[in-house]
């Protein structure tokens, strides 16, 4: 329980306990956003058509991995603060604020598919009873507002009376997802409703977080913003790394010199095969594709996309480099498939795409993940151990920075393998400890 015990301060802080209901909270958003609402005090529902999410949660069983959800589930399910259904008219029978927390995938143009907002608004058009704010916690383009405005005006809802509409872009990372919520950077709120706009401040005041209002378009602006500068960052060092290789310098004192520069930081100056996963390339590639339908060529955020595309290749590159130019019959060991450590998230993973490539090349493929989805389709042989992935290998590629995989025994990987060739490609072990060892060692940017 000690999970819970660092956020037992904030249970039951709220100025006053409001009726919330959070559509899409079987998700990983929605679900945070509604296990953290329910512990400042809040009635929350969390709404959603996957029932066997539901089922999961009403038990107090966490549907995904994220460390501290399902402690804290639980505790708010026993106070009775929370309550889980498919049935979105009952559930905005009461209400006052309606969380949107719904996904929104990429499409294949690069656009974000609004077809999950469309749905809600269709919802909410249909059964609200009274007026409440809608808060979109998902990840929209500059102008899904107006999509959602269009649709409900079409049931004869008219904003500012029924309802008012606010964005409130959700900032966390998965595997940090309940510290994130409760101990935020910032909250940022856009609405052109000043009443609107202090409703969900209130909501989020207990927290001690700056607090920014602005408008609706620069709340969904500013997410857009910051995920693409993050992606820059990823891009930026992975440049620096291979240069580092090129010239004899070691990307890993290159990154700790840069980050004590207070106006640069030490975060996401980690090199390796680029960044991945659920939002970053989506919001990314979304706002390309918004700033090109303004009439603006955004050169530089699609350099920041060839060149992540780019630092998968030069992953490859490597072990091409040590096997030849024909993989196949070669046996692959990878350890690692989620994107990042601390998830079992294999979404948009560059992990599964690069196994993907390396069976199609003929290549026999074992995976280990000690937390990666069991019920994720993916290429190669999934295998128990990294001991097992390494049996009998001519190559060992390591794609996800898990801290078990820095307390492996790597003498008896070595004896494993049948030739020691080792690629870190997320620079999770020091090169000049698997020299030693035997092993011949190639990283990222590391001498």
């Amino acid at each position: 329980m000690a999970r819970v015990e660092r956020y037992a301060k904030f249970e039951g802080t709220a100025r006053r306990a409001l009726p919330i209901a959070v559509v899409g909270g079987a998700g990983y958003v929605g679900s945070i956003t509604a296990v953290g609402l329910a512990h400042l005090g809040h009635r929350v529902v969390g709404v959603d058509i996957n029932r066997e999410r539901l089922a999961q949660l009403r038990e107090g069983v966490a549907p995904f991995h994220e460390p501290g959800l399902a402690a804290l589930l639980q505790v708010n399910l026993a106070a009775g603060r929370i309550r889980f259904t498919d049935d979105l008219p009952e559930a905005l029978g009461e209400v006052q604020v309606v969380f949107v927390a719904v996904n929104t995938p990429r499409r294949d143009n690069g656009e974000a598919d609004l077809s999950h907002i469309i749905d809600v608004a269709r919802g909410l058009g249909e059964h609200l009873q009274h007026y409440s704010v809608v808060a979109v916690k998902s990840t929209v383009p500059v102008g899904a507002h107006l999509t959602m405005r269009r649709v409900l005006e079409r049931y004869g809802r008219k904003e500012g009376m029924d309802y008012d509409l606010v964005a409130n872009p959700e900032f966390l990372r998965e595997g940090f997802a309940v510290h994130d919520f409760f101990y935020p950077d910032r909250v940022i709120i856009g609405g052109s409703s000043a009443d609107a706009r202090e409703v969900v401040r209130e909501l989020f005041e207990p927290l001690g977080a700056p607090i920014i209002e602005t408008t609706i378009e620069n709340a969904q602006m500013t997410k857009y913003a910051a995920n693409a500068f993050l992606a820059m960052r990823i891009s930026f060092i992975n440049e620096i790394a291979n240069i580092c290789e090129r010239v004899g310098a070691d990307v890993k004192d290159v990154a700790h010199g840069l980050g004590y520069d207070r106006r640069i930081g030490h975060e996401y100056l980690r090199p390796g095969v680029g960044f991945s996963g659920p939002c970053l390339p989506k919001d990314l590639e979304g706002l390309v594709r918004l700033a090109e339908d303004a009439g603006y060529e955004p050169f530089f955020l699609k350099a920041i996309l060839e060149k992540n595309e780019h630092q998968r290749r030069q992953i490859l590159g490597k072990v091409y480099g040590l096997l030849g130019t024909s993989l196949y019959g070669r046996r692959i060991g990878v350890l690692g498939l989620t994107f990042k450590p601390g998830t079992d998230d294999v979404r948009n993973s560059t992990a599964p795409e690069i196994v993907d490539y390396l069976s199609r090349r003929g290549a026999e493929v074992l995976t280990y993940d000690p937390m990666a989805s069991p019920d994720a389709v993916l290429a190669g042989r999934r295998v128990s151990s990294a001991y097992e992935a390494a049996a009998g290998a001519d190559l060992l590629l390591i794609l996800t920075s898990w801290e078990e995989f820095r307390g492996l025994d790597f003498e008896r990987i070595r004896r494993e393998m049948r030739l020691p060739n080792l690629v870190d490609g997320v620079n999770a072990l020091e090169p000049s400890a698997m020299r030693r060892l035997g092993f011949t060692y190639v990283g990222v940017g590391r001498p």
